[in-house]
């Protein structure tokens, strides 16, 4: 997995909220009449100026109501009236993925989905089933206190580098494991859960043009007063994004041709 630095600015230094950790140019106001558009350059990174949407809530819609507190009590049972009726919501519908849709929809939260895994000795072969039995492009790679030690994707698996190692290595392809070709941990760069929160899908797929990656991993960052261990708790994948925004599977994968497709759908017209 080619993995390209991120230019990394604090939060004091990005006051417009949308900018997600990693995104590498900073840009002006898009509002400036004056300023460089940066879209000259890479129209792609065009994406990175959406402005939040301000529609105004359905007048059905109820106001939230505050937590419950105190002692524990049972919910209010309600039914239907004499013209109403009960309907199911269809399989897989969700609200329509908008550039200015928050980012963390499109994220797969890993403290409520398990984290697909493969050890590091396991072979590429094991690695390359157990991504295509469970449909994705990425796992992270575990040791046997189940720490983990880095990432494996696709490319990595299917493409030059086992190769490139039994030959430099002067081994047979079959012997070449996971941890000889995956991202080491200490290489692998990871979003600012707080950046992810406040940031929009048009940035992510801005950041993962930029850097040139299918995957965005999310970490709890631990405080920098208090340093300790970071807590891997999403990823985000472009082959996800494309989906939900209704993309048709590619038999062959392909990243420029995923990334030229969801520009299509996503670029303003």
């Amino acid at each position: 997995m080619n993995m390209k630095p991120f230019a990394r600015r604090s939060a004091a230094a990005t006051p417009d909220v949308g900018q997600s950790s990693g995104a590498v140019a900073q840009h002006a106001n898009p509002k400036d009449p004056n300023a460089e558009d940066p879209g000259q350059r890479d129209h792609f990174l065009q994406l990175m100026f959406f402005q939040a949407s301000h529609e105004p809530a359905a007048a059905h819609d109820r106001p939230a109501l505050p937590p419950l507190t105190g002692d524990f009590a049972p919910l209010r049972n309600a039914r239907m009236g004499a013209d109403e009726t009960y309907r199911l919501p269809l399989p897989g519908a969700s609200a329509p993925l908008r550039p200015d849709s928050p980012a963390i929809e499109v994220m797969t939260d890993l403290r409520r989905v398990p984290a697909l895994t493969v050890d590091r000795g396991a072979s590429i072969a094991e690695a390359n089933r157990v991504m295509i039995a469970r449909s994705v492009r990425a796992l992270f790679v575990i040791d046997g206190a189940r720490e983990m030690v880095g990432i494996v994707t696709a490319t990595d698996t299917l493409g030059e580098r086992p190769i490139q190692f039994a030959q430099a290595r002067g081994v047979r392809y079959d012997e070449v494991s996971v941890r000889d070709i995956m991202t080491p941990a200490d290489r692998v760069e990871v979003l600012d859960l707080r950046d992810v929160m406040r940031a929009r899908v048009g940035d992510i797929v801005a950041t993962l043009r930029t850097a040139g990656r299918q995957h965005a991993l999310v970490a709890e960052m631990a405080d920098g007063a208090t340093p300790g261990p970071q807590t891997i708790c999403g990823i985000i994948s472009l082959t996800r994004i494309g989906r939900r925004l209704g993309l048709p599977p590619q038999p062959v994968h392909d990243i420029a041709r995923t990334f030229g497709e969801i520009e299509a759908l996503i670029a303003p017209h």
